[in-house]
């Protein structure tokens, strides 16, 4: 496998396409995910959550701006400019972590719901686990340098879902009642955070990143072992992998998102994020 270099990169004009496209997803997911997680901010169960919940998500849009970081070394464009300036149907990211932090807005249900909070940032936090471990072999060499920085602040954020999940789960009553309704709210549309989209194969073939089966089969093995330390198991059905957010078609909620995230660079491109 040749491990490339940016002015190599961006030569091989199919290399790039597949590149900036998995870059696209890693940040898009990654950004868009921590700010639902900071909507959190004062709302969180008790005190201690709110200070750790903040650390989580200022993590996760640190490593966001990382991989716009490497967006920008390619040509792509400032990476200010690609955070807050870019369409919904410009982004990549799946539409599992877009969506309002309750598990049933459009059914006049809660905002709020902590119960999907926790499953749905466990479970792509494990996912994002595997998926950096993936990268730290990739043939874009400045890529799986990220991925080992990212890796390290990962083990405490899958450890602080991890305790809230198998606490949640084990606590019965009212909790776990939640918390099952939460899980096949998220496991509808895990296979949208999965999927690789239409240029999947030449990441794969590229040496980019591990197929999607791969990862897929890593993350159920991973989550099966979770679900039986609690008493449960990990629903059958996970979505489509061939989730739309990969190809740039997404929900309200992300047209929503997108226009109060870009409020401030709309005003003022030269201030700092």
């Amino acid at each position: 496998m040749k491990i490339l270099t940016p002015e190599e990169a961006i030569k091989n004009n199919a290399y790039k396409n597949a590149l900036t496209e998995l870059l696209y997803q890693l940040a898009d997911d990654d950004f868009i995910l921590s700010y639902r997680g900071s909507e959190w901010l004062g709302l969180a169960p008790h005190i201690e959550e709110d200070v750790a919940f903040s650390s989580i998500n200022q993590d996760t849009m640190g490593h966001a701006a990382m991989f716009y970081q490497l967006l920008e070394n390619l040509g792509e464009g400032k990476m200010d400019g690609l955070a807050h300036n870019r369409p919904a149907n410009r982004w990549r990211n799946a539409c599992l972590l877009e969506k309002v932090n309750g598990t049933g807005h459009y059914l006049n249900e809660p905002k709020y719901d902590w119960a999907f909070a926790v499953c749905r940032h466990y479970f792509y936090t494990s996912f994002k686990k595997i998926r950096m471990e993936s990268l730290k072999t990739s043939s874009y060499q400045p890529l799986a340098d990220a991925a080992v920085r990212v890796s390290i602040e990962l083990f405490y954020h899958q450890l602080h879902w991890k305790t809230w999940f198998q606490q949640l789960m084990l606590a019965g009553g009212e909790a776990k009642t939640r918390m099952e309704k939460a899980i096949q709210t998220v496991c509808n549309d895990f296979g949208g955070v999965l999927g690789l989209g239409s240029l999947g194969e030449s990441m794969v073939t590229f040496s980019l990143i591990d197929s999607e089966e791969t990862i897929k089969n890593r993350w159920n093995c991973l989550m099966e072992s979770i679900f039986e330390g609690v008493s449960s198991s990990l629903p059958e059905t996970l979505g489509s992998m061939n989730g739309d957010g990969r190809n740039g078609v997404h929900t309200q909620d992300l047209e929503a998102a997108l226009k109060t995230l870009s409020e401030v660079y709309q005003l003022d491109p030269t201030a700092t994020w």
